[in-house]
């Protein structure tokens, strides 16, 4: 039986893909165990890091660049036709994860205000470094989006 999880308060997640979370599994917080996507077009993202139109970083801080990132990926998306519910999965590669963890709250803040309620299959990965050396998140996803 799958489990879809929202936090209290937060709408339900409106995605057209199957959320799947095995109750033999500790609960996700903030992802998802698997996502069986809709019928639809496979987008591939690249990397999205905090940097702004003008190739600038938005800020020196985690929550920052993350915030300009996932802005970035909902950009990049509506590019190709899609929205943030389409997300099948985001791999976000950070240079420093226990400041990640250290800020859970405002990061998951940023991540609602740019992608609602909405958590696909998840991964952090704790990288030694990014192509910009002063950027400290990148972000990238997949997405279905059904009907295109």
């Amino acid at each position: 039986m799958d489990r879809h999880v929202s936090e209290a308060g937060a709408p339900r997640d409106r995605s057209p893909h199957r959320l799947v979370n095995p109750p033999e599994l500790a609960r996700p917080v903030g992802f998802s165990h698997a996502v069986v996507p809709a019928d639809g077009r496979t987008v591939y993202l690249a990397g999205q890091t905090g940097h702004l139109a003008d190739g600038t970083l938005a800020g020196g801080t985690l929550v920052e660049q993350f915030d300009q990132a996932l802005a970035n990926v909902v950009a990049a998306l509506a590019g190709a036709g899609g929205s943030p519910e389409h997300l099948v999965r985001v791999h976000i590669y950070v240079t420093d994860a226990a400041d990640y963890r250290g800020r859970l709250r405002a990061l998951g803040d940023a991540w609602r205000r740019h992608l609602g309620a909405h958590y696909p299959a998840l991964a952090l990965f704790e990288v030694a470094g990014l192509f910009d050396p002063d950027a400290r998140v990148e972000l990238v996803g997949t997405a279905v989006v059904p009907g295109a």
